[in-house]
């Protein structure tokens, strides 16, 4: 059986800390480090992934990790910003007669 990926849309605004632990989610820090991070305790965390992940409608199941699935809706919803944390200046491609 294949599995579906469905991403909704948020059906309620993220407060500012849980758009933090999403950040720190989406650069690929544990729970844990996130804990350490804010200065929270990791139940804390975890609740607050599961809120978010409730904001954004989404289930966990046997094939698909939830934490990969609300990275993905809160990219969607709130652009990429791992990007900017690189400081490079955004270029264009303009000559795409390289790509043929």
């Amino acid at each position: 059986m294949e599995a579906q990926l469905q991403v909704n849309m948020i059906v309620r605004p993220l407060t500012p800390f849980e758009q933090l632990v999403c950040e720190h989610l989406c650069d690929g820090l544990t729970n844990a480090a996130i804990a350490q991070a804010t200065s929270h305790t990791e139940k804390v965390i975890e609740n607050t992934v599961s809120r978010v992940a409730q904001a954004f409608t989404l289930r966990s199941n046997t094939e698909i990790n939830l934490r990969v699935l609300l990275a993905l809706a809160y990219r969607t919803h709130f652009g990429d910003r791992a990007f900017d944390k690189l400081n490079l200046p955004l270029q264009t491609f303009t000559d795409t007669s390289r790509w043929q």
